[in-house]
């Protein structure tokens, strides 16, 4: 089978699946982690960890680089890529993008097409504004070339923050709305969807931002009336940006209130919950994998018949820990994490971290989401004390 790279700020987990299914992966990313090498033929660095940006020409050269290989089949772009359609339409001009095309995700992350879309199809969104607002009070500002929730800031914190409003064009206001964030992953070919499941998104504060993304729990129930809404909302979506691939959509539950908030045109961390577990197999060349379903809704706008699991299975999350403080991991830490059951995104020693800096992450499962938090708090907690001896 062809070498097969996938890029990302984080690309351990479509490492991980792609190998799972017999893949020979080459990991693009920034931080070349434990597990991502150890899932990984070979790894190419893309940026610096602190930075939390993938960087052009460190990208560019390395697709350049895989291009000449001559064994590798073709690309897929993860987070962190959605913000940077001029670096899609130049790499697959170097090596084949499997995934959303440039074009696609330039208009899905415009604002004014994304909103606007969703104005003329009646799907409901909060309240968003390109200028600055009057009263700043309740209005949130967000960056649709970013990800991850680090682009956000509350408006009222503007001038604290050193964000203007017209420094960039992918820049825009929403309205702050109450509600559960939640989102809906699911592989597209271009003209229909298949939905893979419904998820909870675990967001919290990080220092000035109050919306990171810390994790993720699915599959979870919704009302049929909610899911069949989202549904048919997604497939609109699908048809009018040309969705291809692995994505999401990312949502806000408020009751019966469901609104829009964004997609990502690329494979979601969510995958990770209907794919194989870290350390199973899919059987080499395995048809029914996540990854080879994206590779057929890509190349060949096949999308493979998708059971969603029923209520009462089993829920799987995942968390991602972050640094509580400037800390260098040394050899004895990197041990002690290693040795932590459900412990991934594992760091070499030393290895430097700054304030609020991704360390690594935790996974869980259990027979609901209450039971998964729990077993994700518990993990988070292990990963902190094994912390609390490094300098």
């Amino acid at each position: 089978m062809a070498a097969l790279a996938v890029a990302a700020l984080s690309a351990r987990s479509l490492a991980e699946q792609a190998s799972a299914e017999g893949f020979d992966v080459v990991a693009l990313d920034l931080f070349g982690d434990v597990d991502t090498l150890r899932a990984s033929s070979s790894w190419i660095p893309i940026g610096r960890p602190g930075t939390m940006r993938i960087d052009e020409d460190l990208m560019l050269a390395a697709l350049c680089k895989l291009s000449q290989r001559g064994d590798v089949a073709g690309w897929i772009p993860g987070s962190g890529l959605e913000g940077q359609p001029d670096v899609l339409q130049r790499g697959a001009a170097l090596l084949p993008l499997i995934g959303t095309g440039h074009e696609a995700v330039r208009r899905v992350r415009d604002p004014d097409a994304f909103f606007g879309f969703l104005d003329r199809e009646g799907i409901a969104h909060p309240p968003v504004q390109r200028g600055l607002p009057v009263d700043m009070s309740g209005w949130l500002i967000k960056d649709f070339s970013g990800c991850g929730g680090w682009h956000i800031r509350r408006a009222g914190a503007l001038g604290e923050s050193g964000l203007q409003p017209s420094d960039c064009t992918h820049r825009y206001y929403q309205r702050e709305m109450p509600g559960l964030p939640m989102s809906v992953t699911y592989i597209a070919n271009g003209n229909d969807t298949q939905v893979l499941g419904f998820n909870q998104l675990i967001v919290r504060s990080v220092g000035a931002r109050p919306y990171v993304f810390c994790g993720v729990i699915g599959p979870v129930p919704l009302p049929s009336a909610a899911a069949d809404r989202i549904v048919a909302d997604l497939r609109k979506l699908v048809r009018a940006f040309g969705l291809r691939g692995l994505g999401s959509l990312d949502v806000i539950v408020d009751g019966g209130t469901i609104m829009a908030l964004e997609v990502n045109p690329r494979p979601p961390a969510s995958m990770a919950l209907y794919g194989a577990r870290p350390g199973q197999r899919a059987g080499r060349g395995a048809r029914t994998g996540i990854v080879s379903r994206h590779l057929r809704a890509c190349l060949h706008d096949e999308l493979t018949p998708w059971t969603m699991p029923p209520p009462g299975g089993i829920v799987n999350g995942s968390e991602i820990v972050f640094a509580p403080r400037p800390l260098r991991l040394d050899a004895a830490a990197a041990r002690r994490l290693a040795g932590l059951a459900g412990c991934h995104d594992l760091p070499a020693e030393a290895t430097r971290f700054e304030t609020d800096d991704p360390l690594c992450s935790v996974t869980g499962s259990g027979a609901d989401t209450g039971q998964v938090r729990v077993q994700l708090d518990l993990g988070r907690e292990a990963v902190l004390a094994c912390l609390e001896t490094v300098p």
